[in-house]
């Protein structure tokens, strides 16, 4: 079943076209990487999906549901999440506290309700923090602190999670727990994106690897037909990072 639909995806800054009538789509229960040059267009492509940016020409549908000119909240509410290259933790709250905030009603009245402790830490649990709740984020090493942006994500209850460079700055055993984190939640019926450079731990997660290259649209095949792609591999070459 396809779960997000994009058709003919431009976005203009400008003169600048930064993506370039892309279109592709993702079934449910996979998990996709999305993969480029520095520069190419791929945290574009999920800003427009979050409606952090305005979509310049093309659709987005998620769900079978038209999502193009819904606001980022919406987005979120109809099971959309995204974890983002910066981890912005509240520094004042906990652990626990920073998932509770991302279980309220949706809201800017909202002020009370959310997730129980019990919930919180099944939340927490899902991502390796259970025992890490009552901590502060400035506390916590490098790689709880992107789990705990994960764990902030899936508490919306998403039925689609793009992640943007999750293995920046992990080492390799790090990158394997992670990966193992992320075909759990794959495995809980969590259809899941992943941006990143480090194509190996990349390749070694995903099934099905997408390529842009200024905007464009490269290439869409298994990790092993990219790793041979010609065209993919001179895209990488122009640049500073290999495949």
């Amino acid at each position: 079943m396809t779960l997000l639909s994009i058709q003919n995806l431009t976005k203009r800054f400008g003169g600048l076209v930064a993506v370039n009538d892309v279109s592709f789509d993702i079934e449910a229960g996979s998990i996709v990487g999305l993969i480029g040059p520095n520069g190419s267009g791929k945290t574009t492509i999920f800003n427009c999906i979050m409606s952090i940016y305005d979509v310049t020409e093309g659709s987005i549908q998620f769900q079978g549901t038209d999502i193009t000119d819904y606001k980022t909240h919406e987005v979120v509410n109809s099971g959309l999440a995204r974890v983002s290259q910066e981890s912005n933790p509240i520094a004042r709250m906990s652990v626990a506290a920073n998932i509770k905030l991302f279980t309220l009603p949706n809201s800017v009245t909202a002020l009370s309700g959310g997730a129980d402790d019990e919930e919180i830490y099944e939340i927490a649990a899902r991502v390796g923090l259970e025992d890490a709740l009552d901590k502060q984020p400035d506390s916590l090493p490098h790689a709880d602190v992107r789990r705990l942006e994960i764990a902030k994500a899936i508490a919306t209850e998403p039925e689609l999670l793009l992640l943007d460079e999750p293995f920046a700055g992990l080492n390799q055993q790090e990158i394997r727990e992670m990966s193992d984190q992320i075909r759990q939640l794959r495995d809980d019926g969590v259809t899941i994106v992943i941006i990143d450079h480090n194509m190996r731990g990349l390749m070694q997660l995903v099934e099905r690897i997408m390529v842009i290259n200024n905007g464009d649209w490269l290439a869409d095949d298994t990790p092993e037909a990219i790793a041979e792609n010609e065209a993919v591999q001179q895209a990488y070459l122009a640049g500073t990072e290999t495949v």
